[in-house]
């Protein structure tokens, strides 16, 4: 992306120096896809293992409304790619045609099955939530499929939304909206869900932690998620740490570095 043009080394340095040790790459459409494959091999001597996904994020689904992308499928069951994402559905800003989204979102979860990746999803409602309910459609899409595995990023849902996604077995991973002081739903699933099927992440560049509002979001400030989360579940950071680096190699696979926790 644009806002990382220029200083990826220096972000990564300081990614590792805050504890970060693994992050996922998430890409939005096809020309990305190729793009971060290459950036996470660019910079795999850096000391954070760099995973790749490849999708097509719903803002950009009427790219795909003929169909995914050749590429794309091939990527998918790559080595390379520890999973097919980001995809999903926006009714907030519907920068897709929704039926487009639909149709592309549906193609990815059989894409998903079919080369056995976890899936990253991006759901965000409309402003109403009863003129665009993406997280109900798109949890009865994925219900609908069986062998799918994987994460709800950057959860934007309320603890039902959360209870719907825990017992289909995916993940829940928060962000920085819930250092934000209006997110108490946020805060209240992060207490709901279980140790052991919670992620952290940042979604840079965007949505940068409530002590940071304002700057470039990036992976360094991942730390300031954990210690909100460890904080209204009352555990340690230490001890948070541990369970999420175990939930993300359960979803990702195995790692070979060392963590600093």
């Amino acid at each position: 992306m644009e806002e990382f043009s220029g200083d990826v080394g220096d972000v990564l340095s300081r990614a590792r120096a805050a504890g970060v040790c693994r992050a996922l790459l998430a890409a939005c459409d096809g020309p990305s896809c190729a793009a971060i494959v290459q950036l996470a091999d660019r910079y795999k001597e850096c000391g954070v293992e760099l995973l790749a996904s490849a999708g097509i994020h719903p803002h950009e689904a009427a790219s795909a409304s003929e169909g995914l992308p050749d590429g794309l499928k091939s990527m998918a069951y790559s080595s390379g790619i520890s999973a097919v994402g980001e995809i999903g559905l926006d009714y907030y800003y519907d920068n897709s045609p929704r039926d487009v989204q639909r149709r592309v979102f549906n193609l990815q979860l059989e894409l998903a099955s079919e080369a056995k990746k976890p899936i990253l999803i991006h759901l965000r409602n409309s402003k109403e939530r009863g003129s665009g309910d993406a997280y109900g459609e798109a949890m009865a899409m994925m219900k609908s499929r069986t062998g799918l595995s994987g994460v709800i990023h950057c959860f934007s849902g309320n603890t039902d939304d959360a209870r719907r996604a825990l017992d289909m077995g995916f993940y829940i991973s928060f962000a920085g909206p819930i250092t934000y002081p209006k997110a108490a739903a946020l805060r209240e699933a992060a207490v709901y869900a279980s140790l052991d099927m919670i992620l952290c992440e940042t979604d840079s560049p965007y949505l940068a932690p409530q002590q940071k509002r304002g700057r470039r979001n990036e992976p360094a400030f991942v730390r300031d998620v954990y210690d909100k989360v460890a904080e209204v579940r009352g555990i340690s950071l230490e001890e948070l740490s541990e369970a999420v680096w175990r939930n993300g190699e359960n979803l990702f696979g195995a790692s070979p570095l060392t963590r600093f926790f």
